[in-house]
């Protein structure tokens, strides 16, 4: 073998050997993501409701039938007179059926309305908003908002109290298992936010200081839909 062909035998050895070194790098880069955070269907729902409290989130637990008289408690407790919310949503749908009905219920406003239509309204007037969400993530304790024509990013950003409906059933393991197995890579909305609690800020003097950037309050519904919750 001549000079030449032992040195490029030895640049194709570091080059094979180099794609495998990066090739176990993903490989443990994944396991650390993934399999570090394995929890069964109760604990992802315990541990997601203990990490969200921790931080000041309301968490009530409650099913698919009862959550709109739940959610208009809530709201009689706190005293807020109307609800942002959009209204073609099948929650949207669910909450004008059930509240149709009862007399003195908070007023529904429809959060797919234009902004040139209700923009006084929505920063000045408007008391809660209420969304949906794509599912929780049990690690960090966060709940996945995806933002739709339907349910504009607003509704979850502008109103001082923001309501979340939360399925047990969607609680994933962690942030990577989520993009993993709904295809994040080949959907991804314009933007997605992850909640893990109401909006705070200690910019100012480090003084915790909650509704600066967002929602002051923020409630889970969290529905069971779960054989053990």
């Amino acid at each position: 073998m001549s000079h030449r062909d032992r040195i490029l035998g030895r640049l194709s050895s570091a080059l094979r050997q180099s794609g495998a070194d990066e090739l176990h790098r993903e490989h443990e880069d994944r396991r650390v993501v993934t399999e570090r955070y394995q929890y069964s269907p109760a604990e992802r729902v315990r541990r997601l409701t203990e990490m969200m409290q921790a931080v000041y989130t309301e968490v009530h637990a409650t099913d698919e039938q009862q959550w709109p008289q739940q959610l208009l408690a809530l709201m009689q407790q706190k005293q807020l007179g109307n609800l942002l919310v959009g209204t073609s949503t099948p929650h949207g749908q669910k909450l004008l059926d059930t509240w149709q009905s009862i007399e003195g219920a908070p007023q529904i406003d429809d959060a797919q309305r234009p902004i040139e239509q209700h923009k006084e309204a929505l920063f000045h007037h408007t008391a809660a908003g209420l969304t949906g969400s794509r599912g929780g993530i049990a690690a960090t304790g966060s709940i996945i908002v995806w933002p739709t024509p339907q349910e504009p990013r607003l509704t979850s950003l502008v109103p001082p109290v923001h309501f979340i409906l939360l399925r047990a059933s969607t609680i994933h393991n962690s942030f990577a298992e989520v993009m993993e197995q709904e295809n994040w890579k080949g959907q991804l909305p314009t933007n997605a936010l992850l909640i893990s609690g109401p909006s705070k800020t200690a910019d100012i003097q480090q003084t915790l200081a909650y509704g600066a950037h967002g929602p002051k309050e923020l409630v889970v519904l969290l529905i069971n839909d779960l054989e053990k919750f």
